[in-house]
C-alpha cells in the first residue's frame, strides 16, 4: 500500500472505526476492573492490561482515572438505555391480550436490567455515590430518565385508548418498573447470585397483574 493511500490517513472510516473499537474495548475493560475491585483500588495499569492497550492510550482517549470512571458509567447507562428502548418496540397499542403483551415487554426489560454489565453499573453507582454524588444524576440522565419518559408515553397512549386509568403517566412508568423488577436485585444479591428463570418469570407476572389491577380501566 502506497504512503498516500487514503486507507492509511487518519479520519477515514476504517481509521475512525478502529479508534471507536479501541475506545469501546477500554470502556468495557474498565467496567470489569472497576466492578471487581472498586474505584479506589482500580489502577489505570490494570485497566490497560485488561483492555490490551498501552497505558498512554487510555490517557489519550479518556484522560484521568476519574474521567474514565465517569465516562464508563454514563456510556454504559446510555447503552443499556438503547437496549431498553428496543424492548418498547413490542409495547401493546390496543386491547388485544393486554396482559400477555405487557408481560412480554416486561420480560424483555428485565432481561436488559439483569444483563451482567447493567448489574455491574448499578453496583458501582451505589458503591461510589458518596465519592461521586453528582454522578448519580448524570447516569440517570444518560439512560433511565429517558427510558421512563418513553415508557410513560406508551402508557399514556393506552390511557388515551381507554385501556388504562392514569393520573400521572411518569409515576405509573416508575411503578411499572418497580413492580416487575425491583424485587429481583434483592433476590439475586444485586446480581451476584443466580436466579432461576421460573423465579424471574413469577416476579414479572405478579408485577404485571398488580399493575393492571391498579390501573386497568374498569
Amino acid at each position: 500500500m502506497i504512503a498516500g493511500d487514503p486507507a492509511k490517513r487518519s479520519g477515514t472510516p476504517s481509521a475512525e472505526r478502529g479508534r471507536l473499537d479501541k475506545r469501546r474495548a477500554i470502556v468495557e475493560a474498565a467496567l470489569r476492573v472497576f466492578s471487581q475491585v472498586g474505584y479506589a483500588q482500580a489502577s489505570v495499569d490494570a485497566i490497560a492490561a485488561e483492555a490490551g492497550v498501552a497505558k498512554p492510550t487510555i490517557y489519550n482517549h479518556l484522560g484521568s482515572k476519574e474521567n474514565l470512571f465517569r465516562h464508563v458509567m454514563t456510556e454504559m447507562a446510555a447503552r443499556d438505555n438503547g437496549k431498553a428502548l428496543e424492548a418498547l418496540e413490542f409495547f401493546p397499542t390496543g386491547p388485544a391480550d393486554l396482559r400477555t403483551s405487557l408481560e412480554a415487554v416486561a420480560r424483555k426489560l428485565v432481561d436488559c436490567y439483569r444483563d451482567e454489565q447493567s448489574e455491574a453499573v448499578r453496583r458501582l453507582l451505589y458503591a461510589e455515590v458518596v465519592r461521586f454524588p453528582d454522578l448519580f444524576d448524570a447516569v440517570q440522565a444518560s439512560g433511565p430518565d429517558q427510558f421512563i419518559e418513553a415508557l410513560a408515553g406508551r402508557l399514556a397512549r393506552l390511557a388515551n385508548a381507554g385501556l388504562l386509568s392514569l393520573k400521572d403517566p411518569v409515576r405509573a412508568a416508575h411503578q411499572f418498573i418497580a413492580l416487575v423488577y425491583d424485587e429481583l436485585p434483592r433476590m439475586s444479591a444485586y446480581g451476584t447470585r443466580s436466579l432461576g428463570q421460573t423465579e424471574v418469570d413469577k416476579v414479572v407476572a405478579d408485577g404485571v397483574d398488580t399493575f393492571l389491577r391498579a390501573f386497568r380501566m374498569r
